[in-house]
């Protein structure tokens, strides 16, 4: 499959089942931290400085965002969980609104799980990443943020997330930075084998 990251369009936003894209291109989910770095990943996989876009006030998406590449497949960014500021009903909503997507939508063939390779996975990397497995949702468990550790260091932190969310060796495990694009490739290899 060749997927051409030139054309690309926000198909919508969504709030709820009712208003998911009507068609049966395959979906792959981002989920993570509000800060973990969701909008950097997506615009170093496709090129783009703004596509997704960053925002300097986490917690600032929403609703679950449908990325069109190429018209063949959706990118959809999910909200960014464990922000505080926000309030509890707000958060439940959200859950709500991720869970739905996450537990019934016959598109999705994977979720890219983003955490940052600097900290031991909070309890809702955990949470997330135990979720995905109850529900046989294929993981790709992608590290964040690796230009931020030293490369010597990179395998104790690789092994501490692992360890952490008890990781199961058949999923795929990235290292990855959007500065320098390391693990670029092996993100598209393990996103594309999915598709």
């Amino acid at each position: 499959m060749t997927i051409n990251t030139n054309n690309l369009k926000l198909t919508i936003s969504a709030a709820s089942k009712k208003q998911y894209p009507e068609n049966d291109w395959p979906e792959i989910a981002l989920a993570g931290r509000s800060n973990v770095g969701k909008s950097s990943f997506i615009n170093t996989l496709l090129n783009r400085k703004n596509f997704a876009r960053t925002s300097g006030q986490p917690g600032k998406t929403q609703l679950l965002n449908f990325y069109n590449i190429d018209d063949q497949v959706h990118f959809v960014d999910v909200p960014g969980y464990g922000y505080a500021r926000v309030s509890k009903k707000e958060r439940e909503k959200w859950g709500k609104m991720i869970e739905e997507y996450l537990t019934t939508r016959e598109n999705l063939r994977a979720v890219v799980s983003l955490v940052d390779i600097r900290h031991e996975p909070s309890e809702d990397d955990i949470m997330m990443y135990e979720f995905l497995k109850y529900y046989h949702i294929p993981v790709i468990l992608v590290a964040t943020k690796a230009d931020k550790v030293p490369r010597g260091k990179w395998n104790k932190h690789e092994s501490i997330i692992k360890k952490a969310v008890k990781f199961d060796s058949t999923d795929d495990f990235i290292i990855f930075s959007s500065a320098d694009k390391t693990g670029f490739e092996e993100a598209w290899q393990a996103i594309i084998k999915y598709l």
